[in-house]
């Protein structure tokens, strides 16, 4: 029986896993869904209540029947060839990510995450919520398209403002990455633009030091994140190089909170930010369902990669 891995090409997290489960002499086959169609392809039959057949990338050929559990490690999208128009392009994507996604989200098997649970997960302001009605601690948020509103909440408290999902966009050939930014005069002076999307400002929350905590199914790992510049101060990814870590103890509560959370949302994997305040209260941020954790595993020496084989080679149960 297979697990299958469906990763970028280029993920160093992967590569682990990949090493982990060979060393175990476990059968694990990798896809990068970015291959679909020029390297990869998909021949699947219903037959008595499932599907059956095979998934074709890289080279080889995966029996969908022998697959036993599934890692989604934030796939990429599907590229097609260049040569099809925007149209075709879009009504090749949305075809492709029905019927082979389709199929694959089908199988009676473990994943860590399903695409669909880590779809729901994804909406920022259902995070909040959920967060809340678990139990955990969170700022007071505002979300709007609306520059008096943004005015009006920042008149009570000094503010931040994040973008709901990722924080890099590609642009011109670049990469180019948005941090949480705190508001200051000028921007409330000039907010032109803010009306043609909707964005997430919250309360800025004096900390001690931020915790980034890594659930896998019942396991919780968490790592102090302490910023030593003042940008990594306002949003620690700011710089990587100006931080150091060390392992934490979440309190008795906040992992209860955690817990339930992961339950509402069914995830048997998230990667889960907080603030810690001075005075020790933690106070949730966001839940990355599918956030990276191995820097954070070489941080602090945890045994995270193995956790989630654990758990991958059992399977369903």
């Amino acid at each position: 029986m297979t697990v299958l891995i469906l990763a970028a090409e280029r993920d160093f997290t992967a590569d682990r896993m990949v090493t982990v489960l060979r060393e175990r002499d476990v059968p694990v086959a990798r896809v990068d869904t970015a291959w679909f169609p020029q390297k990869a392809s998909i021949d699947a039959r219903l037959r008595n209540g499932r599907w059956v057949g095979t998934l074709s990338a890289g080279g080889r050929t995966i029996a969908l029947e022998t697959i036993r559990s599934v890692w989604y490690r934030n796939p990429p999208a599907f590229a097609f060839p260049a040569e099809l128009s925007p149209t075709e392009r879009h009504w090749a994507m949305s075809e492709t990510k029905l019927g082979l996604g389709g199929v694959l989200a089908s199988l009676p098997v473990m994943w860590i995450n399903h695409p669909s649970r880590n779809a729901d997960a994804a909406y920022k302001p259902v995070q909040l919520l959920t967060a809340a009605r678990c139990g955990l601690t969170v700022a007071d948020t505002l979300v709007t398209n609306l520059a008096d509103a943004v005015r009006d909440f920042a008149s009570t408290g000094d503010t931040v403002t994040k973008a709901f999902g990722a924080a890099a966009i590609i642009e011109n050939g670049g990469r180019k990455t948005t941090f949480t930014h705190r508001l200051d005069a000028a921007d409330l002076a000039d907010l032109r633009g803010i009306e043609v999307a909707t964005h997430q400002f919250q309360r800025w929350i004096p900390k001690a030091y931020e915790a980034r905590v890594i659930v896998v199914g019942q396991h919780v790992f968490a790592a102090g994140i302490y910023a030593q510049t003042a940008q990594t101060y306002l949003d620690w990814r700011n710089d990587y190089s100006a931080l150091f870590y060390q392992p934490l103890e979440p309190p008795p509560d906040v992992v209860t909170g955690i817990r339930e959370y992961c339950s509402v949302f069914g995830l048997t994997y998230g990667a889960f930010d907080f603030v810690v305040r001075p005075d020790g209260e933690w106070v949730f941020l966001e839940c990355n369902a599918g956030g990276q954790y191995g820097w954070i595993e070489d941080a602090i020496g945890v045994p995270i990669t193995e956790t989630i084989a654990d758990l991958l080679v059992k399977g369903m149960t």
